[in-house]
């Protein structure tokens, strides 16, 4: 076998990302086999992904865009261990490229962005594979999406919270945004009270109960108060109930509806760091 010469293991570096010593050791293993030396890098990745699948991936880029159209949007979230890495110039630049791939292939699913190829013709689950060799450490994609006949999208500064909300009309686009800060802000658990789930209902009715029996009130009034605490609950953490974050003299409902033809949020979506 031919000495594995440094410009082959910068070669190596420069198409892979990995390190020198890295690059020397896949050659040397490969025995100078060029695509060899890759395959034995992915593998490396592959390995230290297992190695590390018990890691918190709590740091990390969460970012969002609409397609052309605006009736599709798109967070993604690429996560990893240290907020060392989630600065790095190269990690922004991967997750916004996967968002940029995502948007123009207009993904709906984790499945679907996994799967779509990169422009070094490996797929974006087989290059996240190869970055947790390359950085060594655990790093996670995740993808929400909303298709509706308008969407807007809002990320917050550190491009650590995310938001997006679907309409069934075109509105103005400041409104619109307005509404994803909204929710990127004051974190609702739904639209409305009709859109909560029955078992947060019944567990809001249960808290309720207990409360106004832990405070002594008589055991016939339990009921009456714990459905104005619900109601409560639901002025607080439904979106178009809430009181809205600019004016809080009004609630989105009220706003949206003052401008705009009587738009209807049909969904919308909330991604964090935690």
């Amino acid at each position: 076998m031919s000495k594995i010469t440094a410009s082959e293991v910068n070669k190596l570096r420069k198409q892979t990302g990995a390190g020198m010593m890295d690059c020397k050791n896949a050659l040397v293993e490969s025995k100078g086999d060029f695509d060899k030396a890759i395959d034995i890098l992915r593998k490396k990745g592959q390995k230290i992904a297992a190695k590390r699948a018990d890691r918190s991936a709590s740091e990390g880029v969460v970012i969002s865009n609409v397609n052309s159209s605006k009736n599709i949007g798109i967070i993604v979230s690429l996560n990893c261990e240290t907020d060392f890495v989630a600065k790095n110039e190269d990690f922004v630049n991967l997750a916004n490229s996967i968002l940029e791939l995502a948007i123009k292939n207009e993904t709906t699913t984790i499945e679907e962005l996994n799967s779509l190829e990169f422009t070094n013709g490996k797929s974006i689950e087989d290059n996240i594979i190869e970055q947790t060799g390359i950085i060594g450490e655990k790093l996670e994609l995740s993808l929400k999406s909303i298709k509706a006949e308008f969407v807007s999208c809002y990320i917050h500064a550190g491009s650590r919270l995310a938001s997006m909300v679907g309409f069934d009309k075109k509105i103005d686009e400041n409104i619109a945004k307005d509404i994803a800060m909204q929710i990127a802000a004051m974190n609702p658990i739904a639209v409305d009270k009709d859109s909560v789930s029955e078992d947060t209902i019944n567990k809001e009715i249960e808290i309720g109960k207990d409360l106004a029996k832990q405070e002594g009130k008589p055991e016939n009034m339990l009921d009456k108060i714990a459905l104005g605490r619900l109601n409560k609950f639901f002025k607080e953490n439904t979106l178009l109930s809430q009181a809205f974050i600019k004016d809080s003299k009004m609630s989105v409902s009220k706003y949206i509806a003052s401008n705009s033809d009587n738009a209807k949020v049909l969904s919308f979506e909330r991604v964090g760091l935690s």
